[in-house]
């Protein structure tokens, strides 16, 4: 599914913020990351995503050298990558209904599995009563919320989730992470980025632990 050889990140001249990391995700994985502010956890996401090329190492994602790919081909990849971001990146002038809908619809769905789908992730998320809505009207843990029902709607083979649960209670948080371990049963690869030690023990992944750049990889018993 993915795999770093070596991999070292710095911008422009500055200092290397990822050193020699190397790990490979099998499909159908489910991996938290964590580490200290700092450590290099946004900028290793942000290389999973293909947002960025690596300053040194190699990447392989699907069986593909990312070295190689043209941006043509990075464009049809990251349609296979479902990414919930921080700063959520919602529409701000379309419904919460055509935010969810969007990854289907650059795919070409039918409009009526499209229509059941999207009510069928927003009832689970809690926002049912939102359809119609925008993101400026919702709070920030209803739009995180939205954010995630538009990056699991299309069921993608990787997803990729910065600080899920950061804006919403320890019950809503449970139930998201419900929501990836059954897309994780279905075969998404999952990873997802958390400071939040009682819930990744909770759940008993694995963990991919950031430190100053380098990364360790550790089971949970």
């Amino acid at each position: 599914m993915l795999r770093f050889e070596n991999v070292g990140m710095r911008y422009g001249r500055g200092p290397e913020i990822l050193k020699d990391v190397s790990f490979a995700l099998t499909p159908g994985s489910f991996h938290f990351l964590t580490g200290p502010s700092g450590a290099g956890k946004s900028s290793l996401l942000r290389l999973m995503y293909l947002a960025i090329r690596p300053s040194r190492g190699l990447i392989y994602m699907f069986d593909r050298d990312m070295s190689a790919a043209r941006r043509r081909e990075l464009a049809q990849l990251r349609r296979r990558i479902g990414v919930v971001f921080q700063e959520f990146r919602l529409i701000d002038h379309m419904s919460i209904v055509d935010n969810v809908a969007l990854p289907l619809r650059v795919i070409g769905e039918n409009p009526e599995i499209i229509d059941s789908h999207v009510r069928e992730i927003l009832s689970w998320v809690g926002l049912a009563d939102h359809l119609n809505s925008r993101p400026m009207t919702l709070s920030g843990g209803q739009q995180q919320r939205v954010a995630i029902a538009r990056a699991v709607i299309n069921k993608p083979q990787l997803l990729l989730a910065d600080e899920p649960t950061g804006n919403v209670d320890d019950e809503m948080g449970l139930r998201l992470m419900r929501l990836f371990v059954e897309l994780n049963k279905m075969g998404t690869t999952v990873v997802v980025a958390s400071h939040n030690e009682a819930l990744i023990r909770h759940f008993k992944f694995p963990v991919m632990r950031l430190d100053a750049g380098e990364m360790t990889i550790k089971p949970q018993l």
